[in-house]
């Protein structure tokens, strides 16, 4: 577990945002993808807006 959340592009499916969180979190990260999924059903374009905000600032890994 990282004391820093960055983004994972190469164990990632889209821009690495799920799997940076799962590296920081320290779960799966496919239970972080079905989450996001779940929070996108939920929320709609407020949370794609977030998910492309987080791959565009964050930093990357490496």
């Amino acid at each position: 577990m990282s004391n820093r959340y960055v983004l994972n592009p190469t164990e990632g499916k889209i821009m690495g945002v799920a799997a940076g969180l799962a590296d920081y979190t320290g779960w799966d990260p496919l239970l972080i993808r079905l989450g996001l999924i779940a929070t996108v059903l939920i929320t709609g374009p407020i949370a794609i807006l977030f998910y492309i905000l987080t791959g565009w600032l964050a930093p990357t890994k490496g």
